[in-house]
């Protein structure tokens, strides 16, 4: 999966960007007060993405 399509995700459902770190971008959820950190690869394995979502608390991420 793209890095953009995740990021886009991650900002629909209501999601910032906290900071930026060396290697990865940290997200925050304020709905539920979580983060997570998203690699700075340009495709994002699967497993990785629905990971990212579980952390935040969101739904999951729909392949195409």
């Amino acid at each position: 999966m793209k890095r953009t399509k995740l990021i886009r995700h991650l900002e629909i459902q209501g999601c910032y960007l906290l900071r930026e770190g060396s290697n990865h971008s940290i997200y925050y959820n304020p709905e539920n007060n979580t983060i997570s950190s998203v690699p700075r690869h340009v495709e994002v394995k699967k497993f990785i993405a629905h990971k990212i979502c579980k952390d935040l608390g969101l739904s999951m991420v729909k392949e195409n």
